[in-house]
C-alpha cells in the first residue's frame, strides 16, 4: 500500500486525497500532500526506533493524522494495532497483550492517559505520541512526544538526506503485516487478526472486480478504525482506486459532515440505516399534514414498485410516470436531507437489516446491497451485485472466492483475502489446500437459495433445541425481532426449554416519538420501557416477527428490559453483537421468570458507568406472553 501511495503522489499529486473538516472548515491534502505526510511521521518514527515488524498501538475516533501514522507504519514495514476509543482503561491491556506495542499513537488527552495507565500497569508503550496537544502540554512524563514533532524531525531528516525516502518506502511487502484487528469477542475475549497488505489488497480487487468500487469515489471515514471495514474501504480501497476520505470533525457532526460531503460510496450498519430510516419518520410526524399526505403517498408508491422489481415484475407505465413525478417532490429532498443525494453505491454489513428499511432506502433511489464477509476474510467476499437486490440474501461471491457448505451447514470462504490465522496461536479456522488456497471456516449457517444467492442464518455455536427437540438458531430469531424499528436489542433463549423467549431492548428514539403520538408521558428509558402500552406495542412486534417462523422457533414470552443492552457492561461486543453467555448469567433470574407465570419480576442487575464505577440497581420488570 505505501507503493501505491507513492504511485498516486507521482502520477497524480495535484488530485485530493483526504479531507477532514476543523472548526467547520474542510481541510483538504493532495495525494502529494498526503504521501510528504506520511514519510515525514515515517522517518520521524525511524528516529525513534520503530522498526519492521512492530506495532503501533492507535487510539482515537476517525483523524486524518491517525490515518497517516497508521500508513507511516507500515511503509516501516511495521503495523498498525488500531483500538476502539471507548474502550475503557481496564479492557485496554488485552487488546494489546498479543502485539504488545513499544509505541503508541493517541488522538487526545483522554487516549493518553489510558495509555499513561496502560504503561504504569504493563511498562508498554514506552514511546505515546500524541495528536491534539490540549491538555497534554503540561505533562512532564518521560516517553511523551508530540506528533507534529514527530514530523518535524522527520522533515529535517528528509531535507538533509534525498535517499533517505526511498530507503524508507522499500522496506515494506506485499506479505508483512499491515494491521491488526480483532475479532468481536462474542465467544470469549477478542483474538488478535493480522491482515497483510497483499490479503487486504486481494478484498479491494475482488470488490472492484464486482463493481463495488469505483475509481475516484467520495468516501466519508466514520467507522471505528479498529472495524475492518473502515481499513477497508479507508486505507486500502481509497489508495488502489484513488478515493476521496473525508473526516467528519466530530462522531456528533456525522450527519452533518455526510450531508456536505454528499458521497458516492457509503457503507453503514443495519443499525444507522434504522436511524436514518427513525429520522425520516420523526421528522415527517412533525411535519404538516399535506406535506405528510405527499410523502406518505410517493413513498408507499416507490415501495410498491421496489417490491414489484424484487419479484421481477416490471412497473405500469402509470406508476413509472408517478415515480418520475415524486423525484423532485419526495425522494430527491429525503436524500439530500440524509446526505445521500449522490449515493451510487450503498452498503450494509454486518448482520441482517430489516426488510422494511432494506425496501425504504431502495423505493427512494439508492442502491442499497448487501454484502459478508468477516474480518477474517477482510470483510469484502460475498455481495449483492447486478440484479441480486433481495432484503433476506446477500449475494454471490466476488470474482476469485470460492463459497462451500459444509455437511453440517457451515459457510466456507476460499479467497486471497482469508488471513493466515490468529497472531498469538488461537482455534484454528483456516486451513490450507492442496492448492496453496486458504479456506477460513467462518462458524456462520447458512445455505443457498434456489437462484444460488447465500442466505445467513446466525453463528453455528447459537444453534440450539428446545425441549422436544425443535432446531432454533438464536440469533436469525433476534435478527428478525431487529427488523422493527422499535426493537434495538433482543437476547432468544429456548436451550432446553419449552419453548422460546426473549429479552428485548426498546429503541428509544422510535419509541419515544411513537409515545409521544399516543400522550404517553415519560422520563427515562426504564420508564417509557415499562409502559404497559409499550410493552403491548412491543408484543405486537413480536407477533409479527413470529408470522414469518416456524411454529417451534416463535417467540411465547418476552420482557422489555429497563436498559440497552451496554459494552461497558460486558453484554454486548464494541461492534453490537451479543456475549451470550455473560447475558444468560447476568439475567438468569429473568429468564427463569420467563418460563413461569408471573406477569412481573423484580430484578437485581450490576452495571458499570462512564467513569468506571460499579453499581447496582433494582427494578420491576414486566412478562408477557404473546398471543
Amino acid at each position: 500500500m505505501p507503493a501505491i501511495l507513492a504511485v498516486n503522489a507521482r502520477d497524480h499529486g495535484d488530485r485530493p486525497a483526504l479531507r477532514e473538516r476543523e472548526r467547520g472548515i474542510w481541510r483538504v491534502w493532495s495525494w502529494r500532500d498526503y504521501h510528504r505526510r506520511v514519510m515525514e511521521i515515517a522517518a520521524g518514527l525511524d528516529a525513534l526506533g520503530f522498526g519492521p515488524g512492530e506495532a503501533l498501538a492507535v487510539l482515537g475516533d476517525n483523524r486524518a493524522s491517525l490515518y497517516f501514522g497508521t500508513v507511516a507504519a507500515m511503509t516501516l514495514g511495521g503495523f498498525a494495532a488500531p483500538v476502539f476509543p471507548d474502550v475503557p482503561p481496564g479492557e485496554l491491556e488485552h487488546f494489546t497483550r498479543t502485539a504488545r506495542p513499544r509505541f503508541a499513537l493517541a488522538e487526545d488527552q483522554e487516549q493518553t492517559d489510558k495509555l499513561l495507565a496502560l504503561r504504569n500497569a504493563t511498562g508498554l508503550p514506552e514511546i505515546i505520541i500524541y495528536d491534539d496537544p490540549r491538555g497534554i502540554t503540561g505533562y512532564a512524563e518521560a516517553g511523551l512526544v508530540a506528533l507534529d514533532d514527530v514530523a518535524a524531525r522527520g522533515r529535517a531528516l528528509l531535507d538533509a538526506d534525498p535517499a533517505l525516502a526511498g530507503a524508507l518506502a522499500g522496506r515494506a511487502d506485499g506479505g508483512d503485516v499491515a494491521v491488526l484487528l480483532h475479532s468481536s469477542g462474542t465467544t470469549g475475549a477478542p483474538k488478535g487478526i493480522p491482515i497483510t497488505h497483499a490479503q487486504a489488497l486481494a478484498a479491494v480487487t475482488a470488490a472492484a472486480a464486482a463493481g463495488c468500487f469505483r475509481e475516484g469515489d467520495e468516501h466519508i471515514a466514520y467507522l471505528p478504525m479498529a472495524w475492518v471495514g473502515d481499513f477497508v474501504f479507508s486505507i486500502a480501497g481509497a489508495m488502489a482506486l484513488r478515493f476521496v476520505v473525508n473526516v467528519p470533525e466530530r462522531q456528533e457532526t456525522v450527519a452533518r459532515d455526510l450531508r456536505e460531503v454528499a458521497p458516492t460510496l457509503y457503507l453503514a450498519a443495519p443499525r444507522a440505516w434504522d436511524l436514518m430510516l427513525t429520522r425520516v419518520q420523526v421528522g415527517m410526524a412533525e411535519s404538516t399534514p399535506v406535506k405528510r399526505w405527499i410523502y406518505d403517498r410517493f413513498m408507499g408508491l416507490a415501495t410498491r414498485i421496489e417490491r414489484d422489481r424484487l419479484a421481477g415484475r416490471r412497473p405500469s407505465a402509470g406508476h413509472r410516470l408517478l415515480r418520475a413525478l415524486g423525484e423532485p417532490l419526495v425522494y430527491a429532498p429525503v436524500k439530500d436531507h440524509l446526505g445521500l443525494s449522490r449515493a451510487g453505491r450503498a452498503y450494509t454489513g454486518g448482520e441482517s437489516i430489516g426488510e422494511d428499511t432494506y425496501l425504504f432506502f431502495r423505493a427512494l433511489g439508492i442502491d442499497l446491497r448487501q454484502f459478508y464477509g468477516q474480518t477474517e476474510s477482510c470483510a469484502l467476499v460475498v455481495c449483492q451485485t447486478g440484479d441480486d437486490a433481495s432484503p433476506h440474501t446477500v449475494g454471490r461471491p466476488l470474482p476469485g472466492v470460492e463459497l462451500r457448505l459444509s455437511e453440517a451447514g457451515e459457510i466456507l470462504i476460499g479467497a486471497g483475502s482469508v488471513f493466515g490465522g490468529y497472531l498469538g496461536g488461537g482455534d484454528a479456522v483456516v486451513e490450507t489446500d492442496p492448492q496453496g488456497r486458504r479456506w477460513l471456516h467462518t462458524g456462520d449457517a447458512g445455505h443457498l437459495d434456489a437462484r444460488g444467492e447465500l442466505v445467513v442464518l446466525g453463528r453455528m455455536g447459537d444453534l440450539r433445541r428446545t425441549a422436544d427437540g425443535t432446531r432454533f438458531i438464536a440469533g436469525h430469531v433476534e435478527n428478525r425481532l431487529k427488523f422493527s424499528r422499535f426493537v434495538r436489542n433482543a437476547a432468544v433463549f429456548g436451550d432446553g426449554r419449552p419453548h422460546l423467549a426473549a429479552l428485548i431492548c426498546i429503541d428509544e428514539q422510535a419509541v419515544g416519538q411513537w409515545a409521544q403520538g399516543q400522550g404517553i408521558p415519560w422520563t427515562s428509558y426504564a420508564e417509557l420501557s415499562q409502559h404497559p402500552k409499550v410493552v403491548d406495542l412491543i408484543s405486537s412486534v413480536v407477533s409479527e416477527a413470529n408470522a414469518g417462523l416456524e411454529p417451534g422457533q416463535r417467540v411465547r414470552r418476552f420482557a422489555d428490559l429497563h436498559k440497552d443492552f451496554d459494552a461497558d457492561d460486558g453484554e454486548i461486543t464494541r461492534t453490537r453483537k451479543l456475549r451470550r453467555k455473560l447475558i444468560e448469567t447476568r439475567y438468569a433470574a429473568l429468564i427463569d421468570a420467563l418460563y413461569g407465570t408471573a406477569d412481573a419480576v423484580e430484578i437485581e442487575i450490576a452495571i458499570t458507568y462512564e467513569t468506571g464505577a460499579e453499581g447496582t440497581i433494582r427494578r420491576r420488570i414486566r412478562l408477557k406472553e404473546v398471543g
